[in-house]
């Protein structure tokens, strides 16, 4: 897996991902996602799009 700079120095990363990975997991282009190292493993979870109202 190869990971591209933002280059906007968020510190981001742009991951590709295969369109049958991103389809069996209900996943579109442009989703974000938030990445940790578990027990040696990367793991990636979508993150949450919802915004909270005051």
């Amino acid at each position: 897996m190869k990971c591209h700079n933002t280059t906007d120095g968020s510190g981001d990363a742009i991951v590709d991902l295969p369109p049958d990975l991103l389809a069996k997991f209900g996943l579109s282009l442009g989703d974000e996602l938030t990445g940790e190292v578990i027990d040696g493993a990367i793991v990636l979870t979508p993150k949450s799009n919802t915004t909270t109202s005051a």
